[in-house]
């Protein structure tokens, strides 16, 4: 049950502190680069902070893994966690975020929607963990849902900022 709870909480703290970039970005003061910086040095110190607890105090944390970690798990922490998790990912999202049409409405369920159907995948085909048939209709719902959001471009005569109301001047 705290497994979910984490998980929920995860998913409220995306889904808010998202609201706050992307309205960061539409101010053009800031672009996704530099908000991908900001969010990795906001992070360091509560990682830093986090890890210490965990490390020292809880002692939830493996001792002296750094030294006794072997090169093939560092490879998939680089990659994995720290390139493709942690940069390329929150890059291409804010990049999204910051062109014409990155409606935060739009990409962050296709996004976050994409992340657990492609973990239920590689999960099965890479991890060896099970398939099951409710696991595969969910990956057919998520696929279905974010082939809607993905066709669902802005509509004419709706200015953009809007929700749904008709522009100034339209019928």
């Amino acid at each position: 049950m705290y497994a979910v709870l984490c998980a929920i909480l995860a998913g409220l703290s995306w889904g808010v502190g998202e609201i706050f970039t992307k309205a960061a970005l539409n101010t053009r003061e800031i672009g996704p680069m530099g908000t991908v910086l900001v969010r990795a040095i906001v992070t360091l110190p509560f990682a830093l902070l986090a890890f210490g607890l965990a490390h020292w105090v809880f002692k939830s944390e493996a001792q002296m893994w750094w030294r006794e970690m072997s090169r093939p798990t560092w490879l998939k922490l680089i990659v994995g966690s720290g390139f493709l998790a942690g940069f390329a990912g929150v890059f291409f999202f804010y990049l999204g975020l910051s062109l014409p049409g990155g409606d935060i409405s739009r990409l962050r369920p296709i996004a976050f929607a994409l992340a657990p159907a492609t973990a239920v995948l590689l999960g099965w085909w890479v991890l060896g963990e099970a398939m099951t048939a409710r696991k595969a209709a969910a990956v057919v719902l998520i696929v279905v849902g974010i082939v809607l959001l993905a066709a669902d471009g802005p509509k004419a005569g709706r200015a953009p900022g809007t929700r749904g109301a008709e522009s100034p001047g339209t019928p």
